[in-house]
């Protein structure tokens, strides 16, 4: 059996911030233009940034309107395009693949099942209501598995 090595919480963190510049930027440039401009309200954020600017400390009592519907479509069809990354690239999206790391069953190390990739998904959702803290496992495991990973029975490794 080959030597596995886990991939840590930087190096995820890397992927990660990558995949939201490749995959979550341009997904939701589309569904904003998609409800032309419905989704949300970009005119509150402007006046909550000039505010918070200006030191105002009630700069974050009134939030932009957001649609649910569109929120959905956003999360929904990011969830595809991910979903459609790691059956093709074996367990990686775009930043994954950057950095040379991807998601692997945890028992096997083979690639990932539909229902692994549909949990852990969903998995990101515990993961983050935990205040981030099932994000951080990962650098406190030897095997370096977040909340999600556990869920999915899944594991982030550097490729052979």
């Amino acid at each position: 059996m080959k030597e596995v090595e886990y991939a840590g919480f930087w190096i995820r963190f890397v992927a990660s911030f990558l995949d939201t510049l490749f995959l979550a930027l341009p997904v939701g440039i589309l569904i904003y233009f998609l409800s032309d401009g419905s989704w949300f309200d970009f005119t509150q954020y402007q006046a909550n940034l000039q505010m918070a600017m200006a030191g105002n400390a009630h700069a974050l009592e009134k939030q932009p309107h957001t649609s649910m519907q569109w929120e959905l479509l956003f999360e929904f069809s990011l969830l595809i395009v991910t979903l459609l990354f790691w059956k093709r690239w074996q367990g990686a999206t775009p930043g994954k693949r950057f950095v040379h790391i991807q998601i692997v069953d945890a028992k096997s190390f083979e690639a990932i099942s539909n229902t692994q990739a549909i949990t852990r998904s969903l998995g990101y959702i515990p993961s983050t209501f935990l205040l981030g803290f099932g994000f951080l496992l990962v650098a406190f495991r030897k095997d370096k598995r977040s909340l999600h990973d556990l869920l999915a029975g899944t594991c982030v490794v550097y490729e052979d």
